[in-house]
């Protein structure tokens, strides 16, 4: 299947102001493009791209008096199958795994697991280790947090969002994350597009969506804590620990967001 995918951010800034942004698709992804994939600047300003320490593709722009656009849009193919699931993907003991595995069993800003390890042992200790465990941290996640974008707070935790019960699709995956890691599973975030692909119409705006991956079986497997099903048409952005290390746009310096539009749409045959 083919996808369209892009979008329209526009930032108004009093200053000239420096801003990093992960707004390309993942380096993974590159072969299943079928246009090119180019971020265009309004006005036109010098960007330039590099590939940081987890694997994403990082844009690097200052933003001008005024203000910034930047939009995008391009055609992606996708397999149009729905996220594997591999109910017999082992738990690795921790001494086994990968040494570039590790760091996701730590915790990171935004996933507490030193406030969070008692209680995810009294909840968890008891299941079979692998992919059950897993879907059961999702299971509680799903239906511990109540989801509305109101609820949305940049510095909003793991263990905020555990304690207030609400948070937005980045909040689902840091619990979720942090329950895992606290389970000795290695878990990493995700960040990219999500589009109403194979469900109902959604009466929603689009936006970029989050997810999670973890490691069992010797390779990473995609869960979706807000969602809680397997799903149509990830794109992936950019993944790391965090939120702090795959945030969309990092400006440093005051910039307002004025606009923000998200398109992903099947591309459906004529």
């Amino acid at each position: 299947m083919l996808i369209r995918a892009g979008y329209d951010i526009r930032y108004f800034t009093v200053d000239p102001t420096p801003m990093l942004a992960m707004l390309s698709i993942h380096p993974s992804r590159n072969k299943d493009l079928v246009t090119t994939q180019r971020i265009v600047a309004e006005p036109n300003v010098p960007m330039y791209d590099y590939v940081d320490a987890f694997g994403n593709f990082c844009t690097r722009v200052t933003v001008p008096n005024g203000g910034l656009t930047l939009t995008c849009d391009f055609t992606i193919e996708d397999s149009g199958e729905p996220d594997p699931v591999d109910l017999d993907a082992v738990q690795h003991p921790v001494e086994d795994l990968p040494d570039d595995v590790l760091m996701y069993l730590l915790g990171s800003r935004y996933c507490e697991t030193d406030r969070l390890t008692a209680a995810a042992w009294s909840m968890f200790g008891h299941l079979p280790k692998g992919w059950q465990l897993v879907q059961a941290i999702v299971d509680f996640t799903h239906n511990h947090l109540q989801f509305g974008y109101h609820f949305a707070r940049p510095t909003k935790t793991a263990w905020d969002a555990y304690q207030e019960r609400q948070g937005v699709c980045r909040d689902f995956a840091h619990l979720a994350i942090t329950l895992c890691r606290c389970m000795n599973i290695p878990a990493r975030y995700c960040t990219g597009y999500l589009g109403d692909i194979g469900i109902p119409p959604v009466d929603a705006p689009m936006d970029f969506s989050a997810w999670f991956d973890v490691y069992l079986g010797g390779k990473w497997h995609t869960f979706d804590a807000r969602h809680n099903t397997p799903r149509i048409g990830r794109i992936l952005m950019a993944r790391g620990r965090d939120a702090t290390d795959t945030a969309l746009t990092t400006t440093f310096g005051p910039a307002r967001l004025i606009g923000f539009h998200v398109h992903t749409d099947e591309v459906t045959a004529e």
